[in-house]
């Protein structure tokens, strides 16, 4: 990490550790003491407790970067967001897309209860992947054998769910770039599919288990599809620690989750044909910079993910000064090399956390791509080594 870059990050670096620590013991003792009495009051609690914590990097992309999000869906659709119970499929175009998602629910109201599919390795991260463990996300490890089951059960896990969530499902299972997109266009053509521009193939298995499996309890699907404009830098986790703004266009598709076909192959083809839908339509957006068959919906910046950081770096200052004051780290050599071991160790996880930021995101669509019935079916295996 560069110099430059390291003194930006490393005091974000301290704040959102240390709120983190803070978010992960009240979620701990929440989840200790209240969990066994009550689920819903523990899930309420830890939807406010882990809000406190996500609202910092939604600061990061409103207020440090001024990154825009700017949204194309109906009305109607956008009356919905937040009001229900969503299963969120979209592409996977660059390695903000997560915390994009994050903005448009925060917006929407429903940021602490917004949930996706990740590796089984992203919990053991520090602050961020525990919160995730006491937020319910699904932890899979890239294995069907082992992952159906384990799928299934965080799935039915959410049916009494007491507020609307979304889940994120990134169905292509693995964030584009140039190579896997030549990838999927050797495929497809061997397979005799649609051949993508844009997007790759998704692999459906894993969106057909969801599909089934909160069919019963969640109304809507939301189609999402992010696109930046080619004027504009693709933003990435670094950049927006250097405070470096973008413009990042999603455009939504509220899809009513009765209307899928009843067969597992059904679901599966629903999928494919929605992501050669999403192709046409990100060819439309790099032609006239905008989704055009959508209304613009201004969504706002909120002041309160600017008040929680405040309120945080405020505590912060509060527990540094009586800390220092109390222990007198900083009057000894001593105290100034522990002191310098900890930022040092603050670096190393935020770098970390900027390279899991960029990792790619586990699906169950990636663990186990659905094989299409077409010709080209022994060709699965190929695929899986290339993407």
């Amino acid at each position: 990490m560069a110099i430059a870059a390291a003194a930006v990050v490393v005091p974000l670096g301290v704040l959102f550790l240390f709120s983190g620590i803070v978010v992960n013991i009240i979620q701990a003792v929440c989840f200790i003491l209240v969990r066994p009495l009550s689920k819903n009051m523990y899930r309420r609690i830890n939807r406010v407790v882990a809000e406190l914590l996500w609202l910092e990097l939604v600061w990061l992309i409103d207020w440090w970067a001024g990154v825009k999000v700017q949204l194309y869906t109906d009305s109607e659709t956008f009356q919905s967001m937040g009001k229900e119970h969503a299963l969120l499929i979209s592409n996977h175009r660059s390695d903000i897309d997560w915390l994009v998602g994050w903005v448009l629910a925060q917006r929407s109201g429903c940021l602490g209860s917004t949930l996706a599919v990740m590796k089984k390795s992203s919990k053991f991260l520090p602050v961020i992947g525990w919160s995730m463990w006491f937020s319910e996300y699904v932890f899979l490890e890239r294995s069907w054998a082992k992952d159906e089951s384990t799928l299934k059960a965080g799935l039915g896990r959410l049916k009494d769910f007491p507020r609307p969530f979304w889940l994120a499902l990134f169905v292509e299972g693995t964030r584009y770039t140039r190579a896997k997109l030549l990838a999927a266009q050797e495929y497809a053509t061997s397979t005799g599919l649609p051949v993508p521009r844009n997007v790759l193939i998704p692999r459906t298995k894993g969106f057909v288990s969801a599909v089934s499996n909160m069919r019963s309890f969640v109304p809507a699907i939301y189609d999402v599809t992010v696109a930046i404009p080619k004027n504009q830098p693709s933003p990435t986790m670094l950049r927006i620690f250097k405070g470096q703004p973008s413009v990042v266009h999603v455009h939504i598709k509220r899809h009513l989750m009765k209307e899928l076909p009843d067969t597992d192959d059904g679901v599966a083809q629903w999928c494919r044909s929605a992501f050669v839908v999403k192709d046409a339509l990100l060819d439309k957006h790099l032609v006239e910079g905008t989704f055009g068959d959508q209304e613009f919906q201004d969504t706002g910046r909120p002041k309160k993910s600017l008040l929680v950081v405040i309120s945080w770096s405020c505590l912060l200052v509060f527990v540094a000064f009586k800390f220092c004051k109390w222990s007198s780290l900083l009057s000894s050599w001593k105290g100034i090399a522990f002191s310098a071991a900890g930022l040092s160790l603050v670096t190393i996880l935020m770098h970390i956390f900027i390279l899991f930021s960029q990792s790619e995101r586990s699906t169950p669509a990636k663990i186990a791509p659905a094989r299409p019935k077409s010709g080209g079916e022994s060709s699965v295996t190929s695929r899986d080594k290339q993407q």
